[in-house]
């Protein structure tokens, strides 16, 4: 084989049509075994990586089915090393299983993760959780833990099965020996405009959430402004595409499309992130991120047979939440991932940057708050990247205290800014009174659950 028969063919031969549209005339539908090729070359690093960013425009342009997408998705799981749950040698640390986790495509304000696994694994359900970081508008869970005074987010794969059996769920980052084709070909993506590729995306979460352990999973994907996928319908496409590949391979899975036009809860930065869990794991996180919580980790429940019904899963939930033991999970889980929790507790609510600002209603009316821009304005303070080594600051961050749909007088106090830095500050609250729309006539927001595809 040669890697630009492959790229060839998956380009395909292009007619142009009288209204000079181009369309496929060949079959671009590669076999296993010539995306095997081209992976396992690619990690060997026998095929340059000029060629693979050829690959990647043209699975970006013309597809791939349902078998190609797996395929890939078996190819990138098998570059690297899995961490095994079941052995029976494990099952004397008190790993039982099944194991399920959750994962987000990606949003502002999104620290569902954080809330979700602890109130989940206080109703009994073992969660092995690999997770990523901020890279452009959206935060990452790593960089929220690593906001914790000694958090550790790079465990070995013995840490990682002790911590589970042990408190429930585990933390952890990919490691460069678990599914190293993923980190490399995502690192390619970015640099080359093929991010939002559906089948790409589905190889990359699930090459990584098998190679975890988990026997099922539960998929967030967002749609919305502040989201990789803009409309339903795409959100869709790639909630469909992970559903069926995660079971095709084994796995039981159902995915939520969630809204992302407005940013999720009232806090969004990286230790303020923290701050609004503690909210949520006492009862008192905004109502959004509640919702969103309960119904993710009520489904968790439901795989991890733990529950019969969704009423039976959020009644359990809740009074995980109720009875103080959620709370107390997420405090035993930063305790023994290196974390200082009761310094944790005592940052509450002024760990914050000193460079700061505020943001005030320019007239009376209801606000709607626009996700992607505050995002946006989220990497110039520091909460977030635009390449993968700049550094995140843990007190940048936005309060707001006003949600899309609530009804301000002028003047009133919109949001509370925090950059990294003085300089900082200027073009984030440019970029954030961008954000902000004003309108006479009361604003219904969408539901925050579009569907549901199981």
């Amino acid at each position: 084989m040669r890697a630009v028969d492959i790229i060839m063919k998956k380009r395909g031969n292009f007619a142009l049509s009288s209204d000079g549209s181009k369309s496929v005339t060949t079959d671009t539908k590669l076999s296993a075994e010539e995306i095997k090729f081209l992976v396992q070359g690619y990690v060997a690093g026998t095929i340059p990586e000029y060629q693979i960013a050829a690959f990647l425009m043209a699975v970006y342009f013309n597809g791939m089915t349902f078998e190609e997408t797996s395929a890939l998705t078996e190819c990138m799981l098998n570059s690297g090393e899995k961490i095994e749950l079941h052995s029976e040698q494990f099952k004397s640390l008190g790993l039982r299983g099944p194991f399920v986790d959750k994962h987000s495509t990606g949003g502002v304000g999104d620290k569902i993760s954080l809330p979700l696994a602890p109130i989940v694994a206080a109703c009994g359900v073992q969660i092995p959780m690999m997770s990523g970081r901020a890279l452009g508008h959206t935060g990452g869970t790593l960089d929220k833990l690593e906001s914790i005074s000694g958090y550790r987010t790079g465990l070995s794969s013995d840490e990682f099965r002790k911590l589970i059996a042990k408190n429930g769920y585990a933390m952890t980052g990919q490691t460069e020996k678990i599914v190293p084709a993923d980190r490399l070909l995502y690192a390619l993506r970015d640099v080359t405009g093929t991010v939002e590729s559906v089948p790409l995306i589905t190889a990359s979460i699930l090459s990584k959430k098998v190679a975890e352990g988990s026997d099922a999973l539960v998929f967030d994907v967002k749609c919305g402004s502040g989201a990789f996928m803009k409309s339903e319908a795409a959100a869709g496409e790639l909630a469909e595409s992970l559903v069926k590949t995660a079971q095709a391979m084994g796995k039981k899975a159902a995915a939520f499309i969630t809204d992302m036009d407005s940013p999720l809860g009232c806090k969004i930065g990286n230790f303020l992130e923290i701050e609004e869990t503690l909210d949520c794991l006492k009862g008192k996180g905004p109502s959004d991120v509640m919702d969103l919580t309960y119904a993710l980790a009520s489904q968790m429940l439901i795989f991890g047979e733990k529950a019969s019904s969704k009423e039976d899963a959020l009644e359990k939930c809740r009074e995980a939440v109720e009875s103080g033991a959620a709370l107390q999970r997420f405090l035993d889980n930063v305790e023994s991932q290196g974390g200082d929790a009761q310094k944790m507790l005592s940052d509450y609510s002024t760990r914050r940057s000193p460079f700061k600002t505020e943001i005030f209603a320019r007239q009376d009316g209801f606000v709607k708050i626009d996700a992607y821009k505050t995002g946006l304005s989220g990497v110039y303070l520091g909460v977030g990247r635009n390449k993968t080594t700049d550094k995140v600051c843990a007190e940048a961050g936005i309060i707001l205290h006003a949600k899309t749909g609530d009804a301000v007088k002028k003047d009133e106090r919109l949001m509370e800014i925090f950059g990294k830095d003085e300089e900082c500050l200027l073009p984030a609250k440019k970029i954030l009174e961008e954000a902000v729309s004003y309108s006479d006539e009361k604003i219904t927001r969408p539901p925050l659950i579009l569907k549901e595809i199981i």
